[in-house]
């Protein structure tokens, strides 16, 4: 008897969640269908792939080793599939997906609708959140994340630049003045975003430049600071996707352009290299093209 690829991926997707009943759901089994497909499996193969008890679900060590072996399975079968045909495997099933608040808000919700319209046998599961979210424990299948990569268990595809600037209300630079160099910034209030203290500047020989900033002003959300700012109560380091509309109305004021920020970039992150699912890929492809090297929100800034 052959292995049941249903099987296989079903056992993939219990690892990546650790939870076989929301892994089964994701196949349209019942909980004592994906019991009993694990069941199966393992009897087939000789071997305990998993350890269950009524509270949590860990993979055995024979069950780290058919993990290996089932992510090469899984994509040499949709490699095969996609060689006949159309070409493609048709994305299906449910996405999670997970990003943060305001870059979610401002620029997925948006595409929802479109991508559910190019893509319709997949059903998207959107969680929005300032919190960085454990995929493996939570069952992300893609989250947007702003920043480098550091959890080396993730792969990351990069969709965009993340460009900074340091920009300032007219009216906040009228009442205290236009800092000519970061040193001054110790003079001034500033906006400081929770994990990007200090700023990581670079000086006109090309130098690295940490400038450590304070004011009476802190958070873990950009958009509070980005209305802060423009409500005049200090200078902040933000993001170009999170200020285009007040830098083009003048709203905010890009300073200290001789000592640009230390760009960062938006990546699609995942869990394993060896087989990305159609339905992820999609989603990661469709943002991708929408975005690239000189995003949208760049224009004309």
């Amino acid at each position: 008897m052959s292995l049941d690829l249903t099987d296989v991926a079903l056992f993939v997707r219990v690892c990546a969640t650790r939870n076989l009943s929301a892994a089964g759901r994701e196949f349209g089994l019942s909980p004592a269908a994906s019991s009993a497909r694990m069941a199966q499996l393992e009897k087939r193969l000789g071997a305990r792939l998993l350890h269950r008890t009524t509270r949590q679900i860990t993979v055995t060590q024979d069950g780290d080793v058919f993990l290996e072996r089932a992510l090469l399975l899984l994509a040499a079968a949709e490699q095969a599939e996609a060689a006949v045909g159309h070409g493609s495997v048709a994305p299906q099933g449910l996405l999670r997906v997970a990003a943060s608040t305001t870059f979610g808000r401002g620029y997925i919700v948006p595409y929802v609708a479109e991508f559910l319209r190019e893509f319709p046998g997949v059903q998207l599961d959107l969680r929005l959140s300032d919190l960085v979210v454990d995929l493996a424990a939570q069952g992300i299948d893609v989250a947007i994340r702003i920043g480098p990569l550091r959890d080396s268990n993730l792969v990351a595809r990069v969709l965009a630049p993340s460009r900074l600037v340091i920009c300032a209300s007219p009216d906040y630079l009228a009442a205290h003045g236009v800092p000519q160099h970061p040193a001054e910034l110790a003079e001034h209030q500033c906006l400081v975003l929770e994990a990007m203290n200090p700023w990581r500047l670079r000086e006109r020989d090309g130098s690295e430049l940490h400038v450590r900033v304070g004011g009476r002003l802190r958070s873990d959300n950009g958009e509070a600071l980005r209305d802060a700012a423009v409500a005049g109560l200090g200078i902040g380091l933000l993001s170009t996707w999170l200020v285009p509309e007040q830098l083009r109305s003048g709203a905010l004021v890009r300073i200290l352009a001789d000592y640009p920020a230390t760009d960062s970039v938006v990546s699609a992150v995942y869990l394993h290299r060896q087989y990305l699912p159609p339905k992820s890929r999609a989603f990661i492809d469709f943002f991708a093209q929408r975005f690239g090297p000189e995003p949208y929100w760049d224009r004309d800034l």
